[in-house]
């Protein structure tokens, strides 16, 4: 299994905590969440997740390259501490990740091989600078506000708003539902580089313990050079929000080999 089947399915690009331990347990708060109005000086309103967890499992399918391959996945998320991906096929793990404002970690079961270290890694991996806010944001399919000192540019099309504006080196161009306030996609882009990154969201539910309605299909593609380098669909099956608690479990195992290059 490519890890970047993994690490791609989530996304597509706050405040932080620690999280107290990779093995340990987080417990949720079980007061309902509420959904989080965001708006700009320029008008555009846009409606946030709020809920501090959450968790889901579903299919992605695969494709780079002479890739072409379906497998299952969990997410596990703590607002702005941890995203935990698991990656399997027919039961097995293959990857397994874990994600912290500092850190990337990754372990690849089927190489026998792991890798510890920043989010350069998936810089490489996407083909576009991210760090762990964008990841969250992308993942959760919120709306990414404008950084201070940038100046948006709205449009109105049809029942939705186009936002561009600049982060250095990138641009960023996000579609949202004026009805719903959700976000329906995301483009991220780096002109100079000619690479980009697009993520689409579809199938808006309401998930277990919330009444913000969540997308259940997020449709990520990759590009370099204007040719389509890797694409995801991650259709969910179960979603729930809120409740419960949450393990983060990860570890290396003895004998693996660390990674030092980006293997796509």
């Amino acid at each position: 299994m490519n890890k970047s089947a993994i690490l791609l399915a989530g996304l597509a690009l706050v405040g932080c905590h620690r999280v107290p331990s990779s093995k340990g347990s987080l417990s949720a708060s079980t007061s309902t969440p509420v959904a989080t109005p965001v708006e700009t000086p320029n008008g555009v309103k846009a409606t946030n997740t709020s809920f501090q967890y959450l968790s889901g499992h579903g299919k992605v399918h695969f494709k780079h390259k002479n890739t072409d391959q379906s497998a299952n996945f969990s997410l596990r998320i703590r607002r702005d501490s941890a995203i935990w991906l698991s990656g399997s096929l027919l039961g097995i793990e293959g990857v397994r990740a874990l994600l912290t404002p500092d850190s990337v970690r990754v372990v690849n079961r089927l190489q026998k091989s792991y890798f510890a270290g920043d989010y350069a890694y998936l810089s490489q991996l996407l083909n576009v600078p991210v760090s762990y806010p964008q990841m969250q944001a992308i993942l959760l399919g919120d709306y990414q506000s404008a950084p201070k000192g940038a100046i948006p540019v709205v449009k109105k099309e049809g029942d939705s708003q186009t936002v561009t504006y600049p982060q250095t080196p990138l641009i960023l161009e996000q579609l949202v539902s004026l009805s719903t306030g959700r976000l329906q996609q995301l483009k991220v882009s780096e002109t100079a580089a000619q690479r980009s990154l697009t993520v689409g969201y579809e199938d808006f539910q309401k998930p277990s313990g919330a009444d913000l309605p969540f997308a259940f299909t997020t449709n990520v593609l990759g590009q370099q050079g204007g040719t389509e380098s890797t694409s995801a669909t991650l259709n969910y099956q179960k979603v729930e929000v809120g409740s419960g608690h949450l393990d983060f479990p990860f570890s290396i195992p003895k004998g693996y080999k660390k990674e030092t290059k980006i293997k796509k």
